[in-house]
């Protein structure tokens, strides 16, 4: 039966409701999951118009690439460590060290392209061909392309993930720059969509994510600017991935080998992205990713 006098609620129990868009425990539910990745898409699109920035050169490669000269008191404290302990743990130290030092020649070749690309693009005379340098925005390969560009004096982005263990955004980035996602494939929509070239150092699993599924948007035409992409260090890609080994099994169709382009040297990568990239009548198009 209906209570025709029912108790009022006390004083203030109905005060202070939170609006929606304020209500955080909503916003972090799974039920405001589209909301969030629209967030992600929207705030880093009025941010990057905020910053003048139209389009980028894309750095991919390993997180785990070290500057010159952080690697000797890496390799002397690994050997030290074989020395007095010998057992499996130093001798994987060592190796990993070992690793690092292989891996540094990347990270100061990646260093001196995107200060030469940045050098270059900044100074176009259209605004939207004034390419900015991009990387994920942490350690190794991606700080080395930050750093190139800061050595540049030029604008750089860092796009950067949320993950277990995973470091900070690097000391290169600007906090107007820097972007933290939360979802891989947010993350993965603003390299193409700004992207009008990609040069993908030798990396790991994360790297060959990236290369592979770019490589699909541009075989499929899914993209459908001229995206030129440049596989650096030859010797690791070759070894790595046999292309040609896919073309042989049919896979793969000869022509689409020519998505790529192998270079060895910072001068190699940009004289031919110099030439590669269509710049002002070609950077209207826009990448349906």
């Amino acid at each position: 039966m209906n209570d025709p006098n029912p108790e009022p609620f006390s004083d203030g129990e109905a005060s202070g409701l939170l609006k929606a868009y304020d209500n955080q425990t909503f916003l972090h539910s799974p039920d405001a999951r589209t909301v969030r990745v629209l967030t992600e898409y929207l705030e880093p699109q009025a941010r990057l118009r905020r910053q003048n920035v139209h389009g980028t050169i894309v750095f991919f490669g390993s997180a785990r690439a070290l500057p010159a000269e952080e690697v000797p008191p890496i390799l002397k404290s690994a050997e030290e460590g074989v020395r007095q302990l010998g057992d499996k743990q130093a001798l994987d130290t060592l190796g990993k060290a070992r690793g690092a030092a292989r891996h540094s020649r990347y990270y100061e070749e990646a260093v001196e392209l995107a200060r030469k690309l940045t050098e270059f693009y900044q100074n176009q005379p259209h605004p939207r061909d004034r390419l900015v340098v991009s990387s994920g925005g942490g350690p190794g390969i991606m700080e080395a392309a930050n750093r190139g560009a800061r050595q540049a004096n030029g604008k750089t982005v860092g796009f950067c993930i949320s993950l277990p263990h995973e470091q900070a955004a690097n000391r290169y980035l600007r906090p107007e720059l820097s972007f933290e996602f939360h979802y891989f494939f947010m993350r993965k929509y603003w390299f193409v969509y700004l992207g009008r070239a990609l040069v993908i150092f030798p990396g790991g699993f994360g790297t060959m994510d990236e290369l592979f599924e770019v490589l699909t948007l541009v075989q499929t035409k899914k993209v459908k600017k001229i995206m030129p992409i440049v596989l650096y260090g030859s010797e690791y890609w070759r070894e790595v991935v046999n292309f040609e080994a896919m073309v042989r099994w049919g896979m793969v169709g000869a022509e689409d080998l020519k998505l790529f382009h192998r270079c060895d040297t910072p001068q190699e990568a940009f004289d031919f992205l110099r030439e590669a990239i269509p710049l002002r009548g070609d950077s209207g198009q826009k990448a349906r990713a």
